[in-house]
């Protein structure tokens, strides 16, 4: 029997990227799961309770949370550094409104596990990040807003562990996720999706920032989930990274990419007066690996899936919320009028 197995679980953002495929497996591990998204609920699978909420809103997470044994806090804003670097408002304060809501909300509730998902953004630059490092130093002005944010979430545990001995909240630190159920809106995309729906409409040659040569540490969504699982399982209370540890270029990511699109290889052309990013970013794996997590996906394989996924998709592709819209502004009653 599964550790899951019969529990009532709450995920926030189950219908997202990450979120989706961690649903499925609690779902195929007996779990009783409740999906709060603000998405269409065709994005949900079949088999969960599902609630449209704004959890910007502190009485709707008081509400979602009661009952709820275990609490998996995946709601967020997803978009490109760009993006996030001109609407820094609009991902900013919902990331961290989400955190202290449902963090506060899930301990009055009495949840036995919370699960609160951070950022590689919360990292200064280096090449290789260590957990340890991180209230050492301040985020990479690349990811300053996200990666502030996501640090305010990982204070807030600190302090419930230190005047509430609450020491059930498990922090992961994903690198740099793709998978279908991706954003792939090319205005505010992240490099994998936003490359993949730009080929697949037909964009030749495919135009990519810079030259290629930044380094970073990718990790499929399905990982991702698999990583969180274990981490509230095992009732972890220190920081884990979850990434791949090994590195790829930008360049391999776009080959890649063109390789594999069907009718394909696209041409690429590199756009050498964009900004390109820092060289490296890797995650340590270390303190992940002594628990017994390892990534499964490869990079191939993951962006193979992820193009065959959007190709039969493009229409659930499509209707999930937008954060970054004029009417993401609103209370979410508005926002659905």
């Amino acid at each position: 029997m599964s550790f899951y197995t019969g529990k009532n679980v709450l995920v926030t953002g189950g219908t997202g990227l990450i979120g989706r495929p961690l649903v499925e497996m609690l779902l195929a591990q007996g779990a009783k799961v409740t999906v709060v998204s603000l998405d269409d609920p065709s994005r949900a699978p079949q088999g969960v309770v599902f609630k449209r909420a704004d959890l910007r809103e502190f009485s709707n997470c008081l509400d979602i949370c009661q009952g709820q044994e275990i609490v998996f806090q995946l709601a967020g804003v997803k978009g490109s550094p760009a993006m996030t670097a001109k609407r820094p408002a609009s991902f900013f304060v919902p990331t961290i409104t989400f955190s202290i809501n449902m963090m506060e909300a899930a301990r009055r509730a009495g949840a036995e596990r919370f699960l609160f998902t951070s950022s590689v953004g919360v990292y200064s630059p280096a090449e290789v990040f260590y957990e340890d490092d991180v209230w050492k130093t301040f985020p990479s002005p690349n990811d300053r807003f996200a990666g502030w944010a996501k640090r305010m979430g990982e204070l807030q545990a600190e302090a419930y562990k230190i005047e509430y001995n609450w020491d059930k909240i498990s922090i992961v630190r994903p690198a740099n996720v793709y998978g279908p159920y991706d954003n792939f809106d090319p205005a505010n995309a992240m490099v994998i999706p936003s490359l993949i729906k730009r080929a697949m409409d037909g964009e030749t040659p495919l135009t990519v920032w810079g030259d290629g040569s930044p380094i970073r540490d990718f990790i499929h969504a399905r990982d991702v989930a698999r990583g969180m699982l274990l981490a509230v399982e095992k009732g972890i209370n220190e920081p884990i990274n979850l990434g791949s540890g090994t590195g790829v270029t930008i360049k391999q990511i776009a080959e890649i990419v063109a390789a594999s699109i069907p009718g394909g290889p696209v041409e690429l052309v590199w756009d050498i007066t964009k900004p390109k990013g820092d060289a490296k970013r890797l995650m340590d794996m270390t303190r992940a690996h002594s628990y017994g997590f390892a990534p499964e996906v490869s990079i191939e394989q993951g962006i193979q899936e992820t193009i065959a996924w959007y190709a039969q998709n493009r229409s659930a592709a499509d209707n999930r919320y937008n954060a970054f819209t004029e009417k993401a502004h609103l209370p979410a009653e508005q926002a659905r009028a």
